[in-house]
């Protein structure tokens, strides 16, 4: 009983004090209960658990072949909860400051080029509603760099066209002014057009982006699949999903000598290290350019390059 009063108290903490979201915070609580199984398996006590006991525990993790990033989100959740059991007061020390997160190769996010991208929307039927508003999603999807749930809960209050900007409630519900093309400015701005036709179910009024049938916000499965649907039919290859236009966004302002810290502020970054890894991108686009294009890489010069992938 008193770990569930801890368990409640930690996820008060974490919306209150920390502010993060829902998704956020159910995420923390699936990895901290593959730990209350492990402890009520081994019969330990919250308040007792030793640092050989996590190391235990992740060993079992590494054994139900969990991925290494996986792992790695787990001790940062162990790491989070151990923290607030000292803050609290429910323990004099924390067994987590031994551990170690494992190591693991960078997975560089897919990024499509703006060729890719004009494909995917030269498939849109923009005479259709649904084809006009879904237009607009991906160019303002890729314009500003969203996730898919800042998209689906833009609002009209958050809408700043005669500045030049939208105003986005990222994770936590913390918010951020970004920058709008005059493109997806207009393409909106068409969708607002139609929008009018649509009997919009209470409370969905200030959305943007709402379905044609059902009158009210779309879900980000919607979002997902029609990206989908467009992908396969423009005929790209790469797997495409809706944040696939916020790392295009990033790498394309990267690749254009933008500063990194206005990335990290337009995407809505808490740390810099989140967003230094369109570093990485940037720098493979770098080198495969001067493997096509430099006059003294012959074919033996591009195999050697094309597999080396140290990128210090």
């Amino acid at each position: 009983m008193v770990q569930g009063n801890v368990i409640d108290k930690y996820k008060r903490y974490l919306l209150l004090e920390r502010g993060l979201s829902k998704n956020t915070i159910e995420s923390y609580m699936r990895d901290l209960n593959k730990l209350l199984v492990f402890i009520e398996d081994k019969q330990l006590l919250l308040r007792l658990i030793k640092t050989s006991d996590l190391e235990e525990f992740l060993a079992g993790l590494y054994d139900s072949s969990l991925t290494p990033r996986s792992i790695s989100r787990v001790i940062s959740t162990l790491k989070s909860f151990f923290h607030f059991l000292l803050l609290d007061q429910y323990r004099e020390d924390n067994p987590t400051d031994l551990l170690e997160s494992p190591k693991s190769n960078i997975k560089l996010p897919v990024v499509l080029a703006i060729e890719e991208i004009d494909q995917i929307l030269s498939v849109i039927d923009v005479s259709t509603l649904e084809g006009t508003r879904n237009y607009a999603i991906i160019e303002t999807l890729y314009s500003c760099g969203l996730r898919v749930s800042e998209l689906t809960n833009l609002r009209f209050s958050d809408l700043y066209f005669d500045e030049g900007f939208i105003r986005v409630s990222g994770k936590g519900n913390k918010q951020r002014l970004v920058p709008i093309s005059e493109i997806a400015t207009q393409k909106i701005s068409n969708w607002l057009d139609y929008r009018k036709q649509i009997n919009v179910k209470k409370g969905n009024e200030d959305i943007v982006f709402i379905s044609s049938r059902r009158g009210k916000a779309l879900s980000r499965i919607t979002v997902f699949h029609f990206i989908k649907q467009y992908a396969e039919e423009a005929g790209i290859k790469k797997e495409v999903s809706p944040h696939v236009f916020r790392h295009s966004f990033a790498t394309h302002l990267l690749e254009r000598g933008a500063n990194i810290r206005v990335i990290q502020e337009m995407l809505g970054h808490e740390k810099i290290t989140t967003t230094e890894i369109y570093t990485q991108i940037d720098r493979t686009f770098l080198r495969q350019e001067i493997i096509e294009h430099h006059p003294r890489n012959n074919q033996s010069i591009k195999k050697n390059i094309t597999h080396d992938t140290n990128y210090d």
